[in-house]
C-alpha cells in the first residue's frame, strides 16, 4: 500500500462557489427561517405536553415517537420570503440573523407567527440599508462639492486682537500714540473699512 493516496497531492483544489452572493444570502437567510420554524414547532409541543402533563398526571412523553413538522409556509409566502431575501446585501445578511434570534428569544412566538417576524426583520434591514445608502450619497455629495478658497475670506476681514470697538477711558490716549510693534506671534485682524 502507497502512502500517496493519503498525501492527496496530486488533487486539484477545490473550486470556490460559483453561486452569486445573493444567492448565498438567500439560502442563508432561508435556512436559518426554516431552522428556527423547527425550533418553534418544537418549543410548542413541549409546551403542550407539559401542560398536557400537568392536567392528566402521566407522562407518556417516552412512548411516543417525534411527530413531523406539521407547519410549513404556503408557496406565495416562500416566493414573497425570497425575492425580499435576495435584496438584502451579504453585509447584512449577519445582523438580520442575530436581529432574529434576538426577536424570538424575547417574544417566543407560535410557529405561525416567526414567518411575519422573520418578515419584520428584513424589512428592517432593508429600511437601514436605504437610510446609509442615503448617507453615503450625501457624504459622497459633499465631499466633490467645490470648496470655497481662503482668498475669499482674506479680503473680507483682517484679523487684528488689539483693536476694539469698546470705548475705554483712555480712548485719546490710545488715538495719539501710533500703534504698537507686534511682538507677539499672533494674525492681525480688522474688518475694511467703508469707503
Amino acid at each position: 500500500m502507497s502512502l500517496i493516496s493519503w498525501l492527496r497531492w496530486n488533487e486539484a483544489p477545490s473550486r470556490l462557489s460559483t453561486r452569486s452572493p445573493a444567492e448565498m444570502v438567500l439560502e442563508t437567510l432561508m435556512m436559518e427561517l426554516t431552522g428556527q420554524m423547527r425550533e418553534a414547532e418544537r418549543q410548542q409541543r413541549e409546551r403542550s405536553n407539559a401542560v398536557r402533563k400537568v392536567c392528566t398526571g402521566v407522562d407518556y412523553s417516552w412512548l411516543a415517537s417525534t411527530p413531523r413538522p406539521t407547519y410549513d409556509l404556503s408557496p406565495i409566502e416562500r416566493l414573497q420570503l425570497e425575492d425580499v431575501c435576495v435584496k438584502i446585501h451579504p453585509s447584512y445578511c449577519g445582523p438580520a440573523i442575530l436581529r432574529f434570534r434576538q426577536l424570538l428569544a424575547e417574544q417566543e412566538p407560535e410557529v405561525q407567527e416567526v414567518s411575519q417576524l422573520f418578515r419584520s426583520v428584513l424589512q428592517e434591514v432593508l429600511e437601514r440599508m436605504k437610510q446609509e445608502e442615503e448617507a453615503h450619497k450625501l457624504t459622497r455629495q459633499w465631499s466633490l462639492r467645490p470648496r470655497g478658497s481662503l482668498a475669499t475670506f482674506k479680503t473680507r476681514a483682517r484679523i487684528s486682537p488689539f483693536a476694539s470697538d469698546i470705548r475705554t477711558i483712555s480712548e485719546d490716549v490710545e488715538r495719539d500714540t501710533p500703534p504698537p510693534l507686534r511682538s507677539w506671534s499672533m494674525p492681525e485682524f480688522r474688518a475694511p473699512k467703508a469707503d
